[in-house]
């Protein structure tokens, strides 16, 4: 008789982003990760004490994923770092909107928060190289960019409307100078508040 093949915690986490993949979070169960590998469901509770565990590691493992969206972008060399951290971020909303949405999607509000994002930093550090920005400057540009990409994002992950990669691209180029041009005036003492509300 054939030794039984062991189930891995990779083999699992690799099983369970695909079903995630296919069919969304919601489908995710032990029984469904069982019926993918083709065994029990007694592999997936040895190897993580719940769901939510199994979850958070599908969710690591699509961060990795995320990550090569990024390398990639940045080695074409089509656009500036930054820009292309953003150009991967709505690329990978569209090519893997289900890991996207259980990456950014998903309710987090009672999830801890263990110091700051580990892709935070670096973006901070290209901003501050590209404007000399202080930290707490380049901090809210990046905030204020991060929820403009961020909606262009979830337009895409929902296919609520298709935008070419040149209208992106144009659209956070204008996000960004407009942004940063508001920076600039303040720290050379123009008031922007009176003129921007007025053509709000």
């Amino acid at each position: 008789m054939p030794p039984k093949t062991r189930i891995t915690r990779e083999d699992l986490i690799l099983a369970a982003t695909e079903i995630v993949r296919r069919s969304g979070a919601g489908t995710l169960t032990a029984r469904t990760v069982a019926a993918e590998l083709g065994c029990s469901t007694q592999p997936v509770f040895s190897n993580f004490a719940s769901m939510d565990e199994l979850r958070q590691a599908v969710a690591d493992h699509a961060r990795s994923l995320y990550r090569e969206y990024i390398r990639h972008e940045t080695g074409l060399g089509l656009y500036p770092p930054y820009k292309a951290g953003g150009m991967a971020y709505i690329r990978f909303a569209g090519e893997e909107k289900e890991l996207f949405k259980l990456m950014f999607m998903r309710d987090r509000s009672r999830e801890a928060v263990s110091g700051e994002d580990p892709d935070w930093g670096p973006m901070r550090s290209l901003i501050q190289q590209n404007t000399g920005f202080t930290r707490e400057e380049a901090d809210l540009l990046h905030l204020e960019m991060w929820a403009f990409v961020h909606g262009i994002a979830v337009i895409s992950a929902s296919g609520f409307l298709k935008l070419d990669r040149d209208l992106i691209s144009r659209m956070l180029s204008d996000a960004y100078l407009g942004i940063k041009k508001r920076f600039e005036e303040e720290k050379n003492g123009r008031d922007t508040n009176s003129v921007a509300d007025e053509t709000l």
